[in-house]
């Protein structure tokens, strides 16, 4: 009996001691369990915001193709990559939270990606993390899932209300440029204007259906296709799906097209080259019917002394008034006559340097802000 009541004050005195004086279980913290196991999201999430075009693996074409992600309470990421990914690595451009983007190689398998900020966030906030692959060719990401630390929560992304489709050739990849797409003057755009975006271009394509420069197709062709033109020589996905246009959410809001230069070095005929830009528009017309179309006048191609060399003098006004004749006065000519010069341009292939295509964006932002399109002021997440 004393022993028993002994047990029992011992009891009682314990229930008297302060809350402070009592350690949590290993599963509590003020009565809520503590996460223990990292979040692993499939690769058909719907709270995955894909951009650009990917195939049924998943797997990305098409440089500036990928997804982004807000997640909440988030401190840790692996992205796991499946056996399509590019040989030995896929460059993908890393945005955490809207900061410039940087480089980072992936490989098939696992890839910690950094995503640490320099102020942490308080509890409950959320980070957008956007990713997009680089370049214009060995440019295959295959999700296969992504990993996040214990806690995390994946909230959805809301797009911008602005979209911008990019249709265009070696001029809009950012062709040889260290970063590519993210170094292109039609990326650029996207960020500056706050915008979704998706490029479909290709170096060497032809608008007219024709093998040129390596592409087994030309933009007329390849644009409704998911894959982009190295589709031809990958021994994976040795074919051609059509797109689903469906797939493009948000709806595009603005198009622009800007293409010629390997028609005109393939020696393509000029009339047959405006009959297929007509038919081209048409057909692109009746995808996105009410938006505006952004139609670019060639540069040219710069010399060291003396004015650039232009290409197909007069087709593009023959083309835009074909489209007005028609009734389309939603299509609009950008003159960027004079808008590179020698000085903005690999000196080697004449292409846009990363200073070139920085000052093309300038110029084209000052085109559509006279235009009547403004920036947005903040992020559709921030």
């Amino acid at each position: 009996m004393f022993l028993q009541g002994f047990l029992l004050a011992c009891l009682a005195i314990s229930s008297w001691a302060s809350p402070s004086s009592v350690t949590p279980g290993p599963l509590e913290l003020f009565g809520s369990p503590r996460p223990t196991s990292q979040v692993k999201v499939r690769n058909d999430d719907p709270l995955i915001f894909f951009h650009g075009r990917w195939d049924t693996a998943p797997e990305t074409w098409w440089s500036g193709s990928g997804f982004k992600i807000n997640v909440q309470d988030l401190s840790s990421l692996t992205l796991n990559l499946g056996p399509n990914t590019t040989a030995p690595f896929v460059a993908l451009g890393v945005s955490v939270d809207y900061a410039p983007f940087f480089t980072f190689n992936a490989t098939a398998g696992a890839n910690s990606i950094p995503v640490s900020l320099a102020t942490p966030k308080g509890s409950g906030a959320t980070t957008v993390v956007r990713f997009n692959v680089e370049m214009y060719a060995n440019n295959q990401m295959h999700l296969e899932s992504i990993v996040l630390n214990a806690g995390a929560k994946l909230v959805p992304y809301v797009p911008s209300e602005l979209a911008f489709e990019f249709i265009g050739d070696s001029f809009s990849t950012g062709y040889t440029t260290p970063e590519g797409i993210l170094q292109a003057w039609d990326f650029i755009t996207g960020e500056t204007f706050k915008a979704e975006e998706s490029v479909v271009a290709q170096p060497g394509a032809t608008l007219v259906d024709m093998e040129s420069f390596g592409n087994e197709h030309g933009m007329s062709f390849q644009f409704f296709q998911t894959e982009d033109t190295g589709y031809f020589y990958n021994a994976k996905h040795n074919f051609t799906t059509p797109w689903s246009f469906s797939r493009d959410v948000p709806e595009r809001t603005h198009v622009v097209v800007h293409i010629g230069a390997n028609d005109a070095s393939q020696s393509v005929n000029q009339t047959v080259f405006v009959n297929t830009y007509i038919d081209f528009l048409a057909r692109v017309r009746k995808l996105y019917p009410t938006q505006p179309f952004f139609l670019f006048t060639p540069w040219g191609w710069p010399n060291p002394t003396g004015p650039n060399a232009y290409y197909y003098p007069g087709a593009y006004n023959s083309v835009l008034a074909a489209r007005q004749a028609l009734g389309d006065h939603n299509m609009f000519l950008v003159n960027t006559t004079g808008w590179i010069t020698y000085e903005d341009v690999f000196p080697d292939n004449k292409h846009p340097s990363v200073e070139g295509h920085a000052k093309i964006a300038r110029l084209f932002q000052t085109w559509l802000e006279n235009w009547g399109l403004h920036p947005l002021k903040t992020w559709s997440n921030a």
